[in-house]
């Protein structure tokens, strides 16, 4: 299993390097525990509250990458890829909070009154179905593209896709209602070296201090 782990790679290098990957070698296989260790990776994304709005459903088993590749309009990358990881945004993620304050409650990093100040915040944060979707979109992005650098890192390949239907996918994969689907991130090696696309310039893109 040719996996770099390079702890001195030059990460604006990684940036540069990491593009969408459109056809994967599909005799190339991650096991288990690479894949266990790119998940870990991605979750080490930061969160609003460390609620850590991301569920992982992770697609190695042909079948179910034959299912996935029809919710997926077809999309090759599905079912060439070595895994593909469903990133899934909590909509509960508040559901979270007791067990992440607790432990920072116990490691000495938070007081008793300010655990409960945090966590009465939260839960009036969530009475509120448009602002819960908006960060379980936000906070699992975020997580998506953290996995995304962590495997070019590791000497991997991804490409990521929102193009799926996303009722069949919640249908065909059993998705729980406090999930919703974010994007499909295919893992592998690449067959034929990714196409860096057009960046617009980066004057085009910045506002300086307001909009006039």
């Amino acid at each position: 299993m040719n996996v770099r782990m390079d702890n001195s790679s030059d990460f604006l290098t990684l940036l540069n390097e990491r593009h969408a990957v459109k056809v994967f070698d599909d005799n190339y296989r991650m096991n288990e525990d690479i894949i266990r260790s790119l998940l870990q990776s991605a979750s080490k994304a930061p969160s609003a509250w460390n609620l850590q709005h991301w569920k992982f459903v992770v697609v190695t088993e042909q079948t179910h990458k034959e299912i996935l590749y029809k919710s997926a309009y077809g999309q090759r990358q599905i079912v060439e890829a070595s895994v593909v990881v469903v990133i899934l945004g909590d909509l509960q993620a508040n559901r979270n909070a007791e067990k992440v304050m607790e432990s920072d409650l116990k490691a000495g990093q938070m007081s008793p009154e300010i655990k409960r100040n945090l966590i009465s915040q939260i839960e009036q944060a969530y009475t509120h179905p448009v602002w819960a979707r908006d960060q379980a979109i936000c906070n699992a992005s975020l997580a998506a593209m953290q996995l995304m650098l962590a495997a070019k890192a590791m000497g991997l390949d991804t490409c990521p896709m929102g193009g799926f239907d996303s009722n069949k996918l919640v249908e065909d994969f059993a998705i729980p209602n406090r999930y919703v689907p974010i994007m499909l991130v295919a893992v592998g090696k690449a067959a034929k070296p990714a196409r860096p696309s057009l960046r617009l310039p980066i004057e085009e893109i910045i506002v300086w201090n307001r909009f006039e």
